[in-house]
């Protein structure tokens, strides 16, 4: 369970970026029964850099190249 919190990245974020200015994501995503307290605690982060996936790979096949 993802209690430190939620990122919303790549393709994803820009297209959500109205529904999560105007609250309407965190209701949905806060909108789960007796879970609402638990979810309303999780904080959800929106990354924009597009290439964050890529930035990752790059960190990992370099930190394996010098293992």
């Amino acid at each position: 369970m993802a209690i430190n919190g939620v990122y919303l990245g790549g393709g994803i974020a820009p297209k959500l970026l109205s529904k999560l200015k105007d609250g309407t994501f965190m209701k949905a995503f806060t909108n789960k029964g007796r879970y609402k307290r638990l979810m309303s605690l999780v904080p959800v982060h929106v990354v924009m850099n597009q290439y964050t996936g890529l930035i990752g790979a790059a960190s990992t096949a370099a930190r394996l190249a010098h293992a």
